[in-house]
């Protein structure tokens, strides 16, 4: 969206500038900002943006908004606080645009289901969605600004740690269309009462939709499916009651074909929950408006996002790259996937799941065992906790085929020596772990020893 600098002053409150200029990008990091860039200066834990005020205006700001008079040569909008400016200009942009807002929350898969559903609306509507997982208390206002201002339509990522902060995003963002895909383990350590405290934090984007506001809902989560009592709800999933319900269903190592509403998909997506994706996407075209049957090549061109589900072949062995975070459902779900492709040895390395406070090694211990009763060949636990679900897998699978290593590099040499032509490999795990890391240790040749060394 495009504002002059003096409709940016008076919507945040700040003192007008004398200028003529207007700023169409938003940006809260100098070192990517564009020229004509409105750069909102921001105090964080590590980093104050006030430092970087001059850097910005070198690259082209057309105006910084600031909590305090910096040196630097460009105009300046002073606010008591950055970053309450940076809410308060998206929401007034929000209100200014007026057009529709999907909002989409959930454990996991948000930001593979805020992909589909853009790509599925963009068979209608000119549909800006929200950049990789912008999805928090600055990434929500800043996605929100970048929408183009010709949109008809925007698919905004809401994601949570705490309880509340879902609500507080959608009452910037004012979804019309709430859509949630799951609710599980992840972050599981701020809540005292566990996932029930979870639930309800998820369900907040579902209470603050407007009364003719519509739920779009998993049915195969238990929980989920509760949310929409009282308003109108579009269930999609397996379940017999789904109203978006995927049928005929056949799961396929680079995809999966089914039938929804009468109309056959065939989609890259793969595994259970890449199906449950698409029809979150079908189920919020058809919400606005879009018939099934014009669906179909959208679908079929989805692609998975980087590290989350990506496959490769390397001499032989079939990688899965689902390494960008991890929980415990969406560990399960890519173990059922692992199950279910093609290979003489499937095996699974897994590095821990980060935020689960009391319920690590419990949780832990669940995927370990869950991992040996699908027939996994050979477990690699990488880091702290995921000791646990290597013990536990030991428990079925025989000794010499679970591991574990303290750091990524250790599994990556590791892997070098054990992985052979035939093998599935999956890597998982939480961000802060990095096994794409020893994916990328696994494939990288040793370096011969200097022939002096031998000698």
């Amino acid at each position: 969206m495009r504002f002059s600098l003096t409709a940016i002053a008076e919507m945040i409150g700040a003192a007008p500038v004398v200028s003529d200029a207007t700023a169409g990008g938003w940006s809260v990091d100098s070192r990517t900002l564009n020229p004509g860039d409105c750069f909102i200066a921001l105090r964080g834990p590590k980093n104050d943006g006030h430092e970087h005020v001059a850097a910005a205006f070198a690259r082209g700001a057309s105006v910084a908004v600031v909590e305090e008079d910096v040196p630097a040569n460009g105009p300046k909008l002073l606010v008591p606080d950055s970053l309450a400016a940076l809410q308060t200009l998206a929401a007034k942009a929000r209100q200014r645009w007026g057009k529709m807002v999907i909002g989409v929350t959930g454990s996991a898969g948000k930001t593979t289901t805020k992909d589909t559903i853009a790509a599925m609306l963009a068979c209608g509507f000119r549909t800006g969605r929200t950049v990789g997982n912008l999805n928090n208390h600055v990434g929500l206002p800043v996605s929100l600004l970048r929408i183009a201002s010709d949109c008809q339509a925007a698919v905004l990522e809401m994601g949570m740690n705490h309880a509340g902060e879902i609500r507080d995003l959608a009452r910037i963002a004012r979804p019309n269309i709430g859509v949630v895909t799951n609710v599980g383990f992840a972050h599981v350590e701020n809540f005292e009462d566990g996932i029930e405290g979870i639930s309800r934090a998820k369900k907040e984007l579902i209470d603050e939709l407007p009364p003719e506001g519509i739920a779009i809902l998993n049915a195969d989560d238990s929980r989920v499916r509760t949310f929409g009592e009282g308003r109108k709800t579009l269930l999609f999933g397996f379940a017999d009651d789904a109203d978006v319900r995927a049928e005929n269903v056949r799961l396929l190592p680079e995809g999966a074909h089914f039938r929804c509403l009468g109309v056959e998909f065939e989609s890259p997506l793969a595994g259970r929950h890449g199906v449950s994706n698409v029809l979150a996407g079908i189920a919020a075209a058809y919400a606005m408006g879009i018939a099934p049957n014009q669906l179909p090549e959208a679908v079929r061109q989805l692609a998975p996002g980087k590290m989350r589900g990506e496959r490769e072949q390397w001499h032989g062995v079939t990688l899965i790259n689902d390494s960008y975070n991890a929980n415990p459902e969406a560990m399960r779900s890519m173990l059922e996937l692992l199950r279910d492709t093609p290979a003489q040895r499937r095996i699974a390395v897994l590095g821990e799941m980060l935020e689960l406070g009391r319920e690590a090694e419990s949780l832990h211990r669940g995927i370990g065992h869950f991992a040996a009763v699908q027939g996994i060949d050979a477990l690699v636990g990488i880091r702290g906790a995921a000791r646990f679900l290597v013990d536990e897998a030991r428990k079925t699978l025989s000794g010499s085929a679970a591991y574990f290593f303290d750091t990524v590099e250790e599994a990556g040499d590791f892997l070098r020596t054990m992985v052979r032509p035939g093998d599935a490999v999956l890597f998982k795990g939480s961000r802060g772990v990095g096994v794409e890391r020893a994916l990328e240790r696994m494939k990288t040749p040793v370096a011969p020893e200097p022939e002096t060394a031998r000698k």
